[in-house]
């Protein structure tokens, strides 16, 4: 534990990434997986992790994101994003998924999902993407410290505008819309305003409330 805990200190919001170094496909694969085994609300996994590589297509996300450098000098870019609306035929895919994999199901569980598919499609689409969104930041909490795990910068952006990435991405057709980015890639030697100012956390006592 001390180890990861390590890590975690290492890393930062890069600001300038090494554009001539890329990250190995094992390590994107484990950051990616570490989202893909993040809990989410009824483990119905609500969003997906698009992963863009295309130079092409960073360049184009690029000014939709206030010209942030990281999306194109480091070598991936993931995109979070979370389902337009709860429907039933989501909300089924994953019981029935479920199902499959355990090998049966039971009354309690079918109860549930019955609650489910009375509750969340009589909602707003809005409330539901936003439920939906939260889930994704549980995801993206995952990858950033499977990332710094892995030694591998991780920056995460609310800073674009997602109506254009969603566009770009092609995603509104596949009942998506984008909720945050994040570049992949190692630090620049030079250049880094933040690089080598010291982690500021609040202390532990004004922190963490214990309640015995």
């Amino acid at each position: 534990m001390s180890e990861l805990l390590n890590k975690l200190e290492w890393r930062y919001a890069c600001k300038k990434m090494d554009p001539t170094k890329s990250v190995p496909q094992d390590k994107v694969d484990r950051i990616v997986e570490a989202a893909r085994l993040a809990p989410t609300s009824s483990g119905l996994q609500p969003f997906e992790v698009i992963v863009v590589t295309n130079a092409a297509v960073r360049e184009q996300i690029k000014p939709k994101a206030w010209g942030q450098a990281q999306i194109t000098d480091g070598s991936h870019l993931l995109v979070f994003a979370a389902w337009d609306n709860y429907t039933a035929d989501r909300i089924n895919m994953m019981f029935d998924l479920t199902n499959a994999q355990r090998g049966g199901t039971n009354e309690g569980w079918e109860n549930y999902r019955q609650m489910l598919l009375k509750n969340y499609p009589a909602r707003t689409p809005e409330v539901n993407f936003e439920h939906a969104a939260r889930q994704a930041y549980i995801g993206l909490g995952a990858s950033l410290i499977a990332a710094a795990f892995e030694e591998v910068d991780a920056t995460p952006m609310e800073g674009f505008d997602p109506k254009a990435v969603d566009d770009i991405l092609g995603l509104s057709a596949r009942g998506l819309r984008s909720v945050v980015i994040v570049p992949l890639g190692y630090r620049a030697a030079e250049g880094d305003w933040l690089a080598n100012l010291k982690k500021v956390r609040r202390p532990t006592a004004q922190f963490v409330t214990e309640v015995k």
